[in-house]
């Protein structure tokens, strides 16, 4: 449920980084407690955010949260599909549910996020 190759969020949002490259979407925790989800705001491509600043949003039958990106850049790409499907995002959160990528900024920003064993010791105290 939560690929060791990702680095996560206290707030439940994931990234991969591939070079100064980073995909982030929500977690598997996150969606499941959201649950069906019906529609997904992208951000715009060439928006500029920084960590931890909300820069899309999801809503369910149950509520409407934000997503902060775990890193700071510049979006350069965005999941459009989520428009028609947003329960890609449930399906699918590491895979073809994934919200945004960003160039980021400083790539070892990254390294300040939670591994995914951190992460799910952080659920437990949920």
């Amino acid at each position: 449920m939560y690929p060791e190759d990702l680095r996560y969020s206290e707030t439940h949002q994931w990234a991969r980084a591939e070079g100064s490259m980073a995909t982030m979407g929500i977690t598997f925790y996150a969606q499941d407690q959201m649950g069906e989800l019906v529609y997904v705001e992208v951000p715009e491509v060439g928006r500029r955010v920084a960590a931890g600043e909300p820069f899309a949003s999801i809503e369910s039958v149950k509520a409407v949260e934000d997503v902060e990106s775990p890193v700071s850049g510049v979006v350069v790409e965005v999941n459009e599909s989520l428009a028609d499907e947003p329960a890609t995002a449930n399906a699918d959160p590491y895979g073809k549910g994934w919200i945004a990528k960003i160039e980021m900024e400083n790539p070892d920003e990254v390294k300040a996020l939670w591994t995914a064993a951190r992460y799910q010791e952080f659920l437990k105290t949920l």
